[in-house]
C-alpha cells in the first residue's frame, strides 16, 4: 500500500497560479518586460535622445507590466477564494500536463512556442517602430496638438526646418538623458490634466548652454564679416507707400585666428567673456553687464537704478541663445508679416489702406481661432464691401494668422519676442541703450549708436534706392522726426492708433 504524498504549502500556493487569468498575466508581464528592455537598449544606443521615449519606455511598458502582475495576483486571489469555499484544489486549478509522445501535445507545444515567438517578434517590431515614430518631427509637434502647435507651425517656416527637433532640444550625456526621460513623463502628465502653461515658457534657469546645442553644428570660430540685408517695408497710408532699407550688418567674428574680433559676433565667448544679470525670467531687464576681454581686462556696466550687491543675483554667461532666442520658433509680427505678403504680391498694394487694415485685424484680441477667422473676414468685408479683391485679401490674412497667431495658447509675437535686432522688441537695446555706464560714469557699453552694428547704404523707394553711400546714411524716419534710439517704444509690431 503506497503512501500518498501531500503537496507542500509552497507547492500548493504555486498551484494556485495555474489558471488562465494568471497565465495571461504572466504572458503580458513577460512581453512588457521584454519591450522595456528592448526600448531601453535602443534608446541608449540611439544617436539622439528622444524626449518622448520617457513616456513609452518608462510609462507605457511599465504600465503593461503592472497590468500583467495585477492579473497574476487577481487569478491567484480568485483561486484561493474558491479553495476556501471548500472546492477541491485539483478541480479548480489548471493542471498543465504535457506528454510529447502524444501527437496532440506535440502540436500544441509547436503552436505555443510559435505563438510565443510571434508575439515577442510583434512586440519587438511594434516597440521599434513606435520608437522611430516618436523620433519624428511630426510626432514632436502634432501629438500634443494644442500646446505644441504654435512651435511646430513656426518651426516649419524657419531656417532650421530640416533639423530634427531632438537635435536641439536634447543634449548629450547621462544627465541630459535622465532629464529628458523625466521631462517626457512630466509633459504627458500635464497634457492629460490640461494644466500646461499658456503660452509655453521656453526660458528657464536650467536652459543648456549653446555649446551643447547650437555649436554642435555651427562653427563658432567662423568669421562672417559684413552681410548685406534688404528690408522691404510699406507705410500704413492710403497708397501703402513702399519704403526699403538696404544695410550692411557688421556680423564680424570673435576668433582672432580667423579674422579681427569685431562686429555683432564679438559678443561670443571665443575671445570675449560677457556676463550679465537679468531681473526677469525672459531676460528683458538686464541692469548689469561685465565684460572680460582677451587680455583679461574686466569692465562692469550698470544702469543708474541698479545698485544691488551682485552676489544676490545669479550671473549668466552670455551665449548664442541670449540674442538668437527664436532660432526655429519665431512668430512674425503683424507689420512684418503684412510687409512680406505685399512684397511677394500676395496682398495687392493697390488696395487702399491694405497695410493698415490688415495689421489692425491681425493684432486684435480673439479667444479662439474660429472667432478670429469669422471676425477677420467680417471686418475686411465691411471695409471693402464692393471690392472684388477682398476674397484674396481675406485668404492671405487668414493664412498669416494661421501661421503666427494661436489664441488658445496665447502665443504670438507679443508673448515670444525675438531679440535679434531692436525694432519690435528691445533685443539689442536691453544692453546697448546708452544707459549702462561703467564705474567712471562716462563710458557706456560700446555700440549704443546706429552705425555700431550696421550701415544704411540705401533707403527709400524708386530712384532714392539708387543713391548708395558706402559710409552709411543717417536713418531717415518717414513719419516723424527720429530722436530716440529705442525703436521698440513705438514699433511694437503693430500700428499705433493716433
Amino acid at each position: 500500500m503506497s503512501e500518498e504524498i501531500s503537496p507542500t504549502p509552497t507547492a500548493s500556493r504555486l498551484n494556485r497560479l495555474r489558471n488562465w487569468l494568471s497565465l495571461a498575466g504572466m504572458v503580458l508581464a513577460i512581453a512588457a518586460f521584454f519591450a522595456f528592455i528592448l526600448l531601453f537598449a535602443v534608446d541608449l544606443m540611439a544617436a539622439h535622445a528622444n524626449p518622448y521615449m520617457g513616456i513609452l519606455a518608462y510609462v507605457v511598458a511599465p504600465m503593461f507590466l503592472l497590468m500583467g502582475l495585477a492579473l497574476i495576483l487577481l487569478g491567484y486571489a480568485l483561486e484561493t477564494r474558491r479553495i476556501r469555499k471548500g472546492l477541491p484544489e485539483k478541480d479548480s486549478a489548471f493542471v498543465l500536463n504535457i506528454n510529447l509522445s502524444r501527437p496532440r501535445d506535440r502540436r500544441l507545444m509547436v503552436a505555443f512556442v510559435g505563438g510565443s515567438l510571434g508575439f515577442l517578434f510583434l512586440t519587438a517590431f511594434g516597440s521599434y517602430e513606435t520608437y522611430h515614430l516618436m523620433e519624428t518631427n511630426s510626432f514632436c509637434g502634432e501629438t500634443c496638438h494644442t500646446p505644441m502647435e504654435p512651435e511646430y507651425k513656426a518651426y516649419q517656416h524657419s531656417a532650421h526646418a530640416q533639423v530634427d527637433c531632438v537635435a536641439c532640444h536634447i543634449g548629450p550625456g547621462t544627465t541630459a538623458y535622465i532629464k529628458t526621460k523625466i521631462n517626457g513623463v512630466k509633459q504627458m502628465y500635464h497634457q492629460i490634466l490640461g494644466d500646461f502653461d499658456r503660452p509655453i515658457k521656453i526660458l528657464n534657469p536650467n536652459l543648456r548652454l549653446a555649446q551643447e546645442t547650437c555649436q554642435t553644428c555651427h562653427w563658432s570660430q567662423k568669421h562672417f564679416g559684413d552681410v548685406h540685408k534688404t528690408y522691404r517695408h510699406f507705410l500704413a497710408d492710403e497708397t501703402n507707400t513702399p519704403f526699403t532699407v538696404q544695410m550692411i550688418l557688421k556680423v564680424g567674428g570673435s576668433d582672432p585666428v580667423h579674422g579681427p574680433v569685431e562686429g555683432i559676433h564679438s559678443h561670443m565667448n571665443v575671445s570675449n567673456k560677457i556676463e550679465f544679470i537679468a531681473l526677469d525670467e525672459e531676460r528683458l531687464n538686464i541692469p548689469w553687464v561685465r565684460v572680460t576681454d582677451a587680455n583679461g581686462k574686466v569692465t562692469e556696466y550698470r544702469t543708474e537704478e541698479f545698485r544691488d550687491d551682485i552676489s544676490k543675483h545669479p550671473i549668466r554667461n552670455m551665449d548664442c541663445m541670449d540674442c538668437h532666442n527664436r532660432p526655429a520658433h519665431n512668430f512674425a509680427s503683424p507689420n512684418d508679416a503684412v510687409d512680406q505678403s505685399i512684397a511677394m504680391g500676395r496682398i495687392d498694394p493697390a488696395i487702399p489702406w491694405a497695410k493698415a487694415k490688415v495689421v489692425k485685424v491681425l493684432a486684435a484680441s480673439y479667444s479662439t481661432r474660429e472667432e478670429a477667422h469669422e471676425k477677420i473676414a467680417a471686418s475686411l468685408r465691411a471695409e471693402y464691401p464692393e471690392d472684388q479683391r477682398v476674397d484674396a485679401l481675406i485668404k492671405e490674412t487668414l493664412a498669416i494668422y494661421k501661421n503666427n497667431f494661436f489664441p488658445e495658447m496665447k502665443a504670438d509675437w507679443r508673448a515670444h519676442p525675438n531679440f535679434i535686432g531692436h525694432k519690435d522688441s528691445n533685443g539689442c537695446f536691453r544692453c546697448h541703450d546708452g544707459k549702462h555706464m561703467a564705474a567712471n560714469g562716462t563710458d557706456s557699453i560700446k555700440g549704443s549708436d546706429c552705425n555700431a552694428c550696421h550701415l544704411i547704404v540705401a533707403q527709400g523707394a524708386g530712384q532714392e534706392l539708387e543713391k548708395v553711400n558706402p559710409k552709411g546714411f543717417e536713418f531717415f524716419h518717414v513719419d516723424s522726426e527720429y530722436t530716440e534710439p529705442n525703436c521698440a517704444e513705438c514699433h511694437n509690431g503693430q500700428i499705433q492708433e493716433e
